[in-house]
Formats: C-alpha cells, structure tokens, sequence
C-alpha cells in the first residue's frame, strides 16, 4: 500500500471513528485541551502561582471578571493567597497528570511483569502472585496511602512530605493499585499461552523470556492500555482526595485537589470560585479519560460495537 492510500485510509478510519463515537470523540478533545493547556503552564501561565514572593495578600479573593467586584488582571479571579486562579488551576493540573501518568507507569511495570509470569509459568508462583494481589485489593487504596503519607510525615517532617510530594504520591498510588494490571495480564496471558504459536515456538526453541517478551506480551497490549486510561483517571483522583485531606500537594505548590480544599472552607462565605472552578476542571478530566477508556474498550475488542 502506498503512503498516500495509508494516509487515506487513516483518515477513514479515524472520521468513522468520530462518527459512531462522538461522546469519545468530544472527550477526546477535551482531554487533549486540558492536557496541552497543563504542559503548556510555563508559557502561557500569568503568573508563577507556586513564587510566594510574587503573590499579594491585597489581591485574595477577588471573584472571576463576570462577578461584580472583581479584577480585570484575574479571568478566573483569586485564592486566599492572592494567587491568580487561571494560573494556578494550569500549574495544579500539570500536577495532577505528572502524578497521574508516573503512578500508573509503576502500576504496568510491576502489575504487568507479575501477571506475565504468573499467566506463563503457572503453579506456585501464581497462586502467590494472585493472592498477593487479592490482598492488596481488599484494602482501600486511600488508606493504604493515608497510613504510608502520614507515617512518612511523622517520620521525616511536614517539610519533607511537601518536599518530597510528587515523587511520594507516585510511589504510593503506584505501589498500591499494580493489582489491576497483574490480573488483566495474567488472563490474557494464560489465553496466550495456550495458543498454537506459542506452541510452535516453544517447539523451535524459542526460550520463555523470547516467547513471553517477543510474542505474548505484543498480543496482550490492547486490555493493557483500556487498563492504563482508567487507572489514570484513578491515580488523578487519588491525588486530588490526598491533597484534599492534607496529605498530598502542599498550598505553596496546590494541584487541583489542594486547591479545592483551599477554597473549601470559604466556598459559604461567598467565596464559591476558588473550590468549584478547579473542581469543574478535575471533572472534566476525569470523565474525559474514562469517555476515551470506554471508547478504547469498544474499538480494541471486536465483541463488542459502538454506543
């Protein structure tokens, strides 16, 4: 096929996709402003929101430019500590996906791993792997992630937990959710393994690393990356419920979630912009990511059509 009939037959592909999807579509491009606009803070951002020193206690709590009272500087209008909301929601949400993408890259790289060995070899090493992994179900991913945070806060300091915050969270949401990807893995290996090919590479042979890394594991991506879009969309809120308790992102570098708590308690004093905005933000996102999950979902299995 030449690279003009490709290209062709791409844009097809994706047009038909956009008409029988157009719930993913749309999400497609909301996750994809929302993302652009996040990794893009530094540059098209007014103000650093996380430069304390840039920050003016006059300037707290001034509405959006729609609300009477408010400054023309500020689109979105302020927090409680002066910051400009616009520019802080962009930074927090550059927060929220960073920590989002890395934990769920843990969560593959040790839930995949495992679940590949378990589904190839078998015997023992699956029975621990699976029980390994139904005890790490049975207890809440936030607690897990309270209890570790707030050891780590007792242990080292406030100021190491803000420090240290990014790194932190990946680590703990990663660790703590990896059994998602173990089991899907584990099955689709298991059906795998038993196919015919494998079997005429074992007979040719092929060593296990060979055949498990060469063959079984390309054939078992698409259930992966379904796995992968929703788990992101729980490691963001994860984040966000962290940094809500207190236990996440710092207020002198807020992500979504500890923005939303930040304007919490003054959301009934009239000061409702600071906790709804990057609230309506959080949201957009994540149902955004699960839209595209479902989506990926319906096209990477053939069983299944269109909404």
């Amino acid at each position: 096929m030449s690279e003009a009939a490709s290209r062709t037959a791409r844009g097809g592909a994706l047009r038909a996709f956009i008409a029988e999807r157009p719930g993913a579509a749309l999400a497609a491009l909301l996750f994809g402003l929302i993302a652009i606009a996040a990794l893009l803070a530094p540059l098209i951002a007014l103000t650093n929101p996380f430069d304390l020193a840039s920050l003016d206690v006059l300037d707290a709590e001034l509405p959006p430019r729609w609300v009477q009272g408010s400054d023309p500087r500020f689109l979105l209008g302020t927090d409680a500590q002066g910051r400009d909301l616009l520019s802080a929601i962009l930074y927090g949400t550059r927060i929220s996906l960073i920590v989002g993408v890395l934990a769920v890259a843990i969560q593959a790289a040790i839930g995949v791993s495992l679940g590949l060995l378990a589904g190839y070899f078998g015997g023992r090493l699956d029975s621990v792997v699976s029980r390994a992994a139904d005890i790490q179900l049975s207890l809440s991913t936030l607690m897990m992630a309270i209890i570790a945070l707030a050891l780590f806060r007792a242990g080292l300091g406030g100021e190491s937990l803000s420090r240290y915050a990014v790194p932190l969270l990946v680590v703990v949401i990663g660790f703590a959710e990896w059994p998602y990807f173990a089991r899907t893995a584990r099955a689709a290996t298991q059906v795998e393994a038993a196919k015919d090919y494998v079997r005429a590479a074992r007979a040719l042979g092929a060593s296990d690393a060979g055949i498990v890394g060469r063959h079984i594991l390309p054939n078992i991506l698409s259930p992966l990356i379904v796995v992968a879009t929703t788990q992101i969309a729980g490691a963001i809120m994860a984040e966000a419920a962290l940094s809500f308790l207190g236990l996440g992102m710092p207020v002198t570098k807020p992500s979504l979630g500890t923005l939303i708590r930040s304007g919490y308690d003054l959301m009934f004093a009239g000061a409702w912009w600071i906790t709804v905005i990057p609230g309506l933000v959080l949201i957009g996102l994540l149902v955004s990511v699960n839209v595209l999950g479902d989506a990926l979902r319906d096209a990477l299995d053939p069983r299944l059509g269109p909404d």
